[in-house]
């Protein structure tokens, strides 16, 4: 392998890893296209990335791509340490944070192509971004699982760039202290899905998991578990996105009302309805990121880790 050039941030406490030169080629095409063939061909070059020695499981790389339409700023590839994410709001900001960063961005508005569709990203200033999300939407309601150990879970299954299960509930133990609960809860929801057979639309897996509930400093809190088993320290800009369409079904949002997302870790995003097309939302969300550092990553061929560990 040879050295990858990489930025890291967080936004709201997520990390995203920009990687700016040292990527695998992808060939042409589509980045629908391209994240196939990353899929299919690069899951080494993807664990060295972003799995430990030199990443952790809750990093989200993000590889720069030329984009699918020529007069957008960039096109992107989102990946964690299980494989690839259609969109990834937290990493959105980051990426743009980080390209102003580097003096390759300016202040105002940007397309950024994803391989689900093209995202609409304003610089507000030097840390805080504004996304016009794809389009989301409630694909099922108040679907019941018999989940072992928990028993019966009532939750939708919703649209945000990435397929979510989001259960709502009047719970007060969203907290950083029972993160390890919360994990081995979302993950038995996870497999009870598979078990069930539900999916999102066409088949789609549901790799994430969403807990819902009241918090006083906010309008909502939620714990969001990752593909791999990871939980995002931010508030998640495709499960804030998939909460909203959830919220529009059930005539609880209108458009243009501001709704405040919590993280398990307290940070904040502001987030709304800008559109509706049918069953469909468009929504927008605000946060910051972070710059946290800049490397150099070195593959040894000596090194026994160098592809990460797995």
């Amino acid at each position: 392998m040879t050295d990858v050039q990489v930025v890291d941030s967080h936004t709201g406490g997520e990390p995203t890893r920009v990687v700016l030169a040292g990527g695998p080629d992808l060939g042409g095409g589509s980045l629908a296209e391209r994240r196939a063939r990353f899929d299919a061909a690069h899951g080494a070059w993807r664990d060295a990335v972003v799995r430990e020695p030199r990443g952790h499981a809750a990093m989200v790389g993000a590889l720069l791509l030329p984009p699918d339409d020529p007069a957008a700023a960039a096109g992107v590839l989102f990946f964690n340490d299980v494989g690839t994410l259609g969109m990834c709001g937290h990493g959105t900001i980051g990426l743009l944070v980080t390209l102003h960063h580097l003096g390759h961005l300016a202040l105002g508005e940007h397309r950024i192509d994803t391989p689900v569709g093209p995202v609409g990203a304003t610089l507000l200033d030097a840390r805080t971004v504004e996304i016009a999300n794809v389009p989301a939407y409630r694909h099922r309601a108040g679907v019941a699982l018999d989940v072992p150990g928990y028993g019966r879970v009532v939750g939708d299954v919703a649209w945000g760039g990435n397929w979510f299960f989001l259960v709502h509930g009047d719970r007060r133990d969203l907290r950083l202290d029972t993160v390890a609960a919360l994990t081995a809860e979302a993950s038995a929801i996870r497999d009870a899905l598979e078990a069930a057979g539900v999916t999102g639309a066409d088949g789609a897996v549901i790799d994430h998991v969403e807990l819902i509930g009241p918090t006083a400093s906010a309008d909502a809190r939620s714990f969001v578990l990752c593909p791999g088993g990871a939980y995002d320290r931010s508030p998640c800009g495709t499960g804030t996105s998939a909460h909203l369409a959830c919220l529009h079904a059930e005539g609880r949002l209108t458009p243009g009302r501001v709704w405040r997302q919590e993280s398990v870790v307290g940070s904040r995003f502001e987030a709304w309805i800008d559109a509706v097309d049918g069953a469909q939302v468009r929504p927008r969300l605000r946060g910051q990121a972070f710059v946290t550092g800049e490397a150099r990553l070195r593959f040894h061929p000596d090194d026994p880790f160098r592809f990460g560990l797995r």
